[in-house]
């Protein structure tokens, strides 16, 4: 009995043994799994070599996640997309949010506006609203309510690319670096981007068609750079003229060549025909008038290295992160440094229409709105700013330049005198203004200054956009409501009334800044940075 009952406790103890062991090996084997879930802590990231100048302390987020509740599903993420960063900002610099954050914020608004209300949260529209109506910031790493607005802004990013996208196309530590975390070697980072292999055959560009388009022209331009780029051009533009013989032309047919815009291979000196229908793709692919003439702005921009080059397209793939994945319905997008405004509904173009924007200094801004509303013969309600720097000083040099700019005092507020323009023929707003609410005050409008509109490079207005054919773009979007005809739209365009209709279906509008993208036929475009974006990005990713 006393043998039976010693090796009942030895057979219990072994069976406990065994239970623990089994229960710890499931315990390491689920914290295993997590561990794979979640990315390295990256210390080799600094503040010297960090995309952002600000970062914060991980038991930060830490109590973010415990004082929000947040699911471990998006908490194991949010862990590792800081990790990958060292805890670096990814939305925030101490000049206030990124690119990056108004990019996503775009797409966040277009996929409310759009019908889904799944992303809505109250307080983060309240403080982006706030944010994006600063015209410039400071921030502070220590600013509390700043970090909580980052926090915020990962979390939401998280729950978009988990709901929004088809699993397995934006892999975890892909969707990490949608937001650049350190400056790298562009040639490296383009090698990295094209040559990187996925077991599933899941990519990215197989959801985004834009970025699809413009990865497979960092291919070229990568190995452009790695043989050696293009010449430079040297000379006076006026040596570059038609029948002229030097070595400086034999170069160009060279650069141009070697960027695909000149077929044949010709290696004489001569300015012929060649050379000329060369000239005139090249200004093609970057907006200028093709009349195959060199000058010296032409020949600034001919000497762009193709390191530039890859740079720049690497800056805009990532903006193209940030578009609509599937554009469902109608869109109307405006590329500001394109100066055009494109209308689609799905995969079809509606139409393309010239536009000016704004100034450097008078920026036009991205951002998404819902275009629905229309006012014809519009006051133009001219804001304190140009009150105080353009009207004022006018005024006080010529006593009746209100009356001659049919313009009228409707009040006072800080100081300033409440100036509007009457509705007529030399209202700055034209005969019609297209509204879609936003915090930066921009909308579409008519114009009396039509001579801008024949301008390769458009950037005049103080931040609105102006509309090459206004009465085109009421047309459409009246088309149905029957009541509105063109003769009825052209007699309240030129009533001198002011006169507010509602469009039944309002549109999205979306507002962004490429400097690189391909085309409809295919071919990669250039446009200036007319607003310093991508010298600013440059400098923090590379």
């Amino acid at each position: 009995m006393k043998n039976f009952f010693c090796v009942s406790i030895i057979l219990s103890i072994l069976f406990t043994a065994c239970n623990n062991q089994h229960s710890n090996s499931q315990t390491n084997s689920s914290a295993t799994k997590t561990e794979k879930k979640i990315s390295s802590r990256n210390r080799s990231i600094t503040a010297s070599n960090s995309y952002s100048d600000l970062f914060f302390d991980s038991t930060k987020l830490e109590s973010f996640i415990t004082q929000n509740a947040i699911a471990d599903s998006v908490a194991i993420r949010m862990r590792s997309f800081y990790n990958a960063r060292n805890y670096q900002y990814a939305w925030f610099t101490s000049n206030g949010l990124t690119e990056q954050a108004l990019g996503f914020w775009n797409l966040r608004n277009y996929t409310i506006y759009s019908g889904d209300t799944s992303l809505k949260n109250k307080p983060l529209e309240k403080e982006m609203d706030d944010l994006t109506a600063e015209d410039s910031m400071q921030v502070s790493a220590s600013d509390s309510s700043v970090l909580n607005t980052e926090l915020l802004l990962t979390q939401s990013f998280i729950n978009y690319t988990l709901s929004k996208y088809e699993n397995g196309y934006v892999k975890r530590k892909e969707a990490e670096r949608f937001i650049p975390f350190k400056k790298e070697d562009a040639t490296a980072y383009a090698d990295s981007l094209i040559n990187k292999k996925h077991k599933d055959d899941k990519y990215f560009d197989d959801v985004n068609d834009d970025y699809k388009a413009l990865k497979g022209q960092l291919a070229k331009y990568l190995q452009i750079v790695k043989s050696g780029g293009w010449p430079q051009v040297e000379g006076d533009a006026k040596s570059f003229k038609k029948g002229a013989s030097s070595p400086q032309i034999a170069l160009l047919k060279k650069r141009l060549q070697i960027s695909g815009d000149m077929q044949a291979h010709d290696t004489s000196a001569v300015f012929d025909d060649t050379l000329t229908n060369a000239i005139k793709a090249y200004q093609g692919r970057i907006g200028l008038t093709q009349n195959g003439e060199i000058t010296a702005d032409l020949l600034k921009d001919i000497n762009i290295t193709a390191q530039q080059r890859l740079q720049q397209i690497l800056i805009n793939m990532n903006r193209m992160r940030w578009m609509p994945q599937e554009p469902q319905g109608q869109l109307i997008l405006v590329n500001i440094p394109e100066f055009i405004l494109h209308f689609v509904d799905g995969k079809n173009k509606v139409f393309d229409m010239v536009v000016v924007v704004g100034k450097e200094g008078h920026n036009t801004m991205m951002f998404t709105g819902k275009l629905s509303q229309i006012v014809f013969s519009p006051y133009w309600n001219v804001p304190p700013s140009i009150v105080k720097k353009e009207i004022l000083p006018k005024m006080q040099s010529n006593p009746n330049y209100l009356k001659e700019q049919n313009m009228e005092v409707t009040g006072n507020s800080g100081g300033l005198p409440v100036i509007r323009q009457l509705p007529g023929e030399k209202n700055s707003l034209g005969r019609v203004k297209f509204l879609f609410p936003n915090s930066y005050n921009i909308y579409f409008h008519d114009t009396p200054a039509k001579s801008l509109f024949s301008k390769d490079k458009r950037a005049f207005s103080h931040g609105c956009i102006r509309l090459s054919e206004p009465e085109k773009m009421a047309d459409y979007l009246l088309r149905d409501q029957p009541q509105w005809t063109p003769d009825k739209i052209e007699e309240a365009m030129n009533s001198g009334n002011q006169q507010f209709v509602n469009i039944k279906n309002p549109v999205p509008v979306f507002i962004t800044y490429y400097t690189a993208w391909v085309d409809e036929n295919g071919q990669l475009n250039f446009r200036d940075d007319i607003y310093n974006r991508d010298s600013t990005i440059a400098g923090r990713m590379f």
